[in-house]
Parts: C-alpha cells; sequence; structure tokens
C-alpha cells in the first residue's frame, strides 16, 4: 500500500487508481486527529464513524467500477455554520448546541457527489462573529504554528483542521475576512468567490449580503479544485448566479505573464512593517514572472470598516431573530412568551454576538435608519464604483491579507475596535462581492505565517488564480 498522499487531488488519483483506499486514508488522518485535537481544538465534532462508513462506501464503488467523483476518499472540514443532515450543526453557540438540521446545505451535497468525505465540524467564532475564534462557546481554537496564538476567525477551526494536518482542505464562509484572515494567520491557502458563485443555501446566515462560502487547502491548486466543485448555479438559492461552475484549475499554472497587478497607493496605514515588507517581496516577484504593476487609487477604501459594521450587524439582526427558543435550539422556560424570548436569547447568545445585534437593531430602528444604514449603503455603492474604476487599469490586486500575524489569546479581546481592525483588509471585497483569496507568503514578526491577498473583478476567479499560483511558486510552494 502506497503512503498517503498530502494533497486533495493527490489523494483521489491515489484511491481511483487503487494504489491506497479511502478507509487507509481515512484511518490515517482520524490518527492524526486523536494524535494532536486535544491541543489545537480544531473540531466540535470529530465524524469518526460516518467518515469510516462513508469511505468503506466509496471503496465498494470503485471495487464495483461504479463512477466517483474528482475528490473521492479525500477527507474534508466542514465550519460548523454549514447545515449537516441529521449531524449536530451549532455555529458554536449554546443556543443552537444539540440542533440536527433535517436537510445538507448544497456544499455538502456537491462534496458527497465528488466522493470527498467528511472528517468532522470545525469550531468558528459563534454566528460567525469574530477574528480570532476566541468567540466559541465551546472553547478556543489554537493555530498549530504556535499554540499561544490565535488562527484567525471566524473559520479558525477550518484553516487550523488544514494547518494541522487534520484534512488535506476545509471549507469555510466569510462575510468580511473569515476564510482569507485565518488562512493568512495559520499558513495556508483561502479563498472566497465571487459573491453567488457557491451556493448558501443551507449556511446559517449571518449577513446574507455578504456571506460565501469557500475553501481552505495547502495548495492554490487544491483550493481551486475545492471552488471548482462547490461552485455553480443553485434554484435553492435566489442569490446564486445562474452560471456552470467556472474551470479554474488550468489557470493555476497559466503565470502571469503581461497581467497587470495592481499596487494600492492610498491603503489604509497600520500593517505590521514585516507584512508590507513580504507584499513588497510579492510585487517583485510578480514583476520578475513577467507581470506589470500598476499603481491605483481606491480612496473609499478607507470608510468600509464603519460600512461593514453597520450593514453586517444590521443584517444579523434580522437572520438571528429566527433563534428565540420556540422552533428549535435551546428554550429557558419563562412565565409568559416575551420573558421567554429574553431569557433564551439572555442566555444562548455570547457577548460579540449580543453587541452586533445591538449595533445592528439600533441601526435599523426608526429615526436612525437614513443616517446610518442608509449612507453605509451609499459608502458601499462608492467603494463598488472605486473597484470598477480600478480594474480598468488592472486585471488584479494585490494586498496584504491581514495587516498583523496571528497574536496572543486574550491581546485584542478587550479592545472590540483593534480586533475588527484585523479585517481592514479583507471586508472591502465583500462589500464589493468580488472574490479574493490568501496565499502564503514568507513569515513575519516571530517568525509567523504571513498572507498575500489577491483581489480580483467579479467572475474573474481565473485571474486570481493566475496570480495566486505564481505567488505559491514564489514563495517556493506547489509547482
Amino acid at each position: 500500500m502506497s503512503a498517503i498522499p498530502s494533497t486533495a487531488s493527490e489523494i483521489a488519483a491515489a484511491v481511483i487508481a487503487k494504489r491506497i483506499t479511502a478507509r487507509a486514508v481515512i484511518d490515517d488522518y482520524l490518527s492524526r486527529i486523536d494524535a494532536r485535537e486535544s491541543e489545537i481544538h480544531a473540531f466540535n465534532l470529530v465524524m469518526a464513524q460516518d467518515a469510516r462508513a462513508q469511505a468503506d462506501a466509496i471503496d465498494a464503488d470503485i471495487v464495483a467500477g461504479r463512477p466517483v467523483g474528482p475528490l473521492a476518499g479525500v477527507p474534508i472540514a466542514i465550519k460548523d455554520n454549514m447545515c449537516t443532515h441529521g449531524v449536530e450543526t451549532t455555529c458554536s453557540s449554546k443556543i443552537l448546541e444539540g440542533w440536527k438540521p433535517p436537510y445538507d446545505a448544497t456544499v455538502i451535497t456537491r462534496l458527497r457527489t465528488a466522493g470527498a468525505v467528511i472528517i468532522g465540524k470545525t469550531n468558528m467564532d459563534e454566528f460567525a462573529m469574530g477574528s480570532s475564534t476566541e468567540n466559541s462557546a465551546f472553547g478556543s481554537t489554537r493555530n498549530p504554528c504556535d499554540v499561544s496564538r490565535v488562527p484567525g476567525g471566524s473559520s479558525g477551526g477550518s484553516a487550523a483542521a488544514v494547518a494541522a494536518g487534520f484534512s488535506p482542505v476545509s471549507l469555510g464562509s466569510d462575510t468580511g475576512g473569515s476564510i482569507r484572515q485565518p488562512a493568512a494567520m495559520c499558513g495556508v491557502v483561502g479563498v472566497k468567490p465571487t459573491y453567488g458563485v457557491v451556493s448558501r443555501y443551507g449556511l446559517v446566515a449571518y449577513a446574507s449580503s455578504l456571506d460565501q462560502i469557500g475553501p481552505f487547502a495547502t495548495t492554490v491548486a487544491d483550493a481551486a479544485l475545492l471552488t471548482e466543485v462547490i461552485g455553480g448555479h443553485d434554484p435553492m438559492d435566489s442569490t446564486s448566479i445562474p452560471l456552470a461552475s467556472p474551470s479554474l484549475l488550468p489557470s493555476v499554472s497559466q503565470g502571469v505573464s503581461g497581467m497587470r497587478i495592481g499596487r494600492v497607493t492610498d491603503l489604509p496605514a497600520g500593517a505590521e512593517p514585516e507584512v508590507v515588507a513580504q507584499l513588497n517581496e510579492a510585487f517583485a516577484a510578480l514583476e520578475a514572472a513577467g507581470a506589470t504593476i500598476v499603481d491605483i487609487t481606491l480612496p473609499s477604501l478607507s470608510y468600509a470598516l464603519t460600512a461593514y459594521y453597520l450593514i453586517a450587524p444590521a443584517e444579523a439582526s434580522s437572520n438571528l431573530a429566527r433563534f428565540d427558543g420556540v422552533r428549535f435550539g435551546l428554550r429557558v422556560n419563562a412565565a409568559d412568551t416575551n420573558s421567554m424570548y429574553g431569557a433564551t436569547r439572555a442566555a444562548g447568545f455570547g457577548d460579540e454576538v449580543k453587541r452586533r445585534i445591538m449595533l445592528g437593531t439600533y441601526a435599523l430602528s426608526a429615526g436612525y435608519y437614513d443616517a446610518y444604514y442608509g449612507k453605509a449603503l451609499k459608502v458601499r455603492r462608492l467603494i463598488a464604483q472605486d473597484f470598477e474604476r480600478a480594474y480598468e487599469q488592472v486585471d488584479a490586486i494585490l494586498t496584504p491579507t491581514s495587516p498583523v500575524v496571528a497574536f496572543k489569546f486574550g491581546d485584542k479581546v478587550d479592545d472590540p475596535m483593534s480586533m475588527y481592525l484585523c479585517d481592514i483588509y479583507t471586508i472591502p471585497t465583500n462589500l464589493a462581492g468580488h472574490p479574493a483569496m490568501s496565499v502564503p507568503f514568507g513569515t513575519g514578526a516571530h517568525g509567523l505565517p504571513v498572507g498575500i491577498q489577491v483581489l480580483a473583478p467579479a467572475l474573474g476567479e481565473q485571474a486570481m488564480f493566475r496570480v495566486g499560483g505564481a505567488l505559491e511558486v514564489a514563495a517556493g510552494g506547489a509547482q
């Protein structure tokens, strides 16, 4: 029996060619989880029995000559805000502890069809609200690169699972950077596709106009493969773009010769010097690979954080109203219905979720709607227009993913604004609805990973993956 390959594409090829069994792959990854999960806490639930049964079914299909998908036997970890039929889905919140959805999210269905094996549900900031995975009701996830530091958030468990070798790929969700920022801090690849390219059906909503599901991987090619598998139109999602899933794998190895890469001259300040140094190295590497570096401006970017923290909490205030103790999840008994609503939500939601619900409810209230939420929507339009003008001059844009490397636990929990600033470079893309990815590129302070963010226009995933592939090669990664 061959050794277990390290990437998703290699695993699937080996399983399909019968060089290794899907069961052997799953047993190997489960042993890795057993060895280190108590230290990392990447998972809320490890689905060992289910994973072995899924692997056995794939092996049986291969022996019988039945067709299997492009992810045959590949273990994948799933952020715990994506519905899995009959499997606990908590969003790392006490209010949903024990809830088992009666259906699968579309991305789960597509993964199963492709032959992927779901190995567990990963820890996260409660309802995806946070940048460090310190807001989980079930305890923090630790960064595999340095367990004294956060893995980023809100998809910290999914990033840590890949970085720790618990799964070759995973899925997260990205509302304002929740895939890209933990990818940067954990030294893995993270992708937020164009809004509407991946179905949100079955994703427990935080901010519906911003949320998007995407992959984590150790290589850009694996991230492209996962995006192809989960992408494409879904009639169950009214915001799904009516297009087939994009072909992305060929783009990864095409190089950047002839491409125009944007360097933002008015980028908001605040990045650590080592992060800025790696960004400059990335520009130099792309220029050496045949790209042209073009200076551009995005004047509205400095308002993105303010607009986001009005729009996202406003949508969260509406979306989280459904968690009231009536239909599913936690119920705290009280004297009357209104008291039960209040007691349930007080006991079930954590501090950060309560903070954002209150902020959003205030922004939507009579007398303040136009002054706050309405103005934020206008800023969102300005940001989108700035990007549109920039993409007339360039094919893609490079920025840091996070202004800082992974920080120590507790460093920012008492200063929400300091925490929110971790997403200053990722939020604008969500407001515009465009694709972006984080690619590991060198190290910064304390020898910790730095991520470089590649931004592209709407449906510009092919250009984005060309640049991502070139950065990976320049950083000494996969060819």
